[in-house]
């Protein structure tokens, strides 16, 4: 069995966490490059992560304020389901990644660090992505800065803005 470890989140998991909602605020901002907003659909927004486990590693979430998955209505949940298709053919052309990892911590238990805003996670995976640093060295080895994944992203959503999925 792989074990995809992330000891460093620990510490952003047991931080203080800033007033209000961290990706109302995402939306809300004029500058999509400081939130790292990368693609909005109908009912959906992209953005890359800031404490990733992975390089690539996106983040899809409702426009609306929604914790519980059964709160979207079949719409938001159809376009969210279109926008994780989405994120994968593009980090599948930009990134080349071998395998994904997809899905959403429901809940504080579960995981979320984010409990009041429902949100997908879409972890690109590379086989022997994974090493010692983090395990002994309690160090994450990002090959690439946000900033740079970013723009190396950003023109394959832009591509598809305003086209069906």
């Amino acid at each position: 069995m792989e074990i995809l470890w992330a000891p460093w989140r620990m510490e952003y998991i047991l931080s203080d966490k800033p007033e209000g909602c961290v990706f109302c605020k995402c939306v809300k901002t004029g500058d999509h490059k400081q939130s790292f907003l990368l693609y909005s659909s109908q009912y959906c927004f992209v953005v890359l992560n800031r404490f990733p486990y992975n390089n690539g590693h996106l983040m899809v979430i409702p426009n609306r304020h929604v914790s519980e998955i059964e709160d979207l209505t079949s719409e938001e949940l159809s376009d969210l389901i279109q926008t994780i298709k989405l994120c994968v053919v593009v980090l599948k052309k930009a990134l080349s990644p071998h395998g994904f990892n997809i899905g959403a911590n429901l809940g504080k238990t579960a995981g979320a660090g984010i409990v009041d805003h429902l949100h997908f996670h879409i972890v690109p995976r590379w086989e022997g992505d994974t090493n010692y640093m983090p395990v002994i060295g309690n160090t994450k080895v990002m090959p690439e800065v946000l900033e740079k994944t970013y723009e190396k992203l950003l023109p394959f959503f832009k591509e598809k803005e305003d086209k069906s999925l």
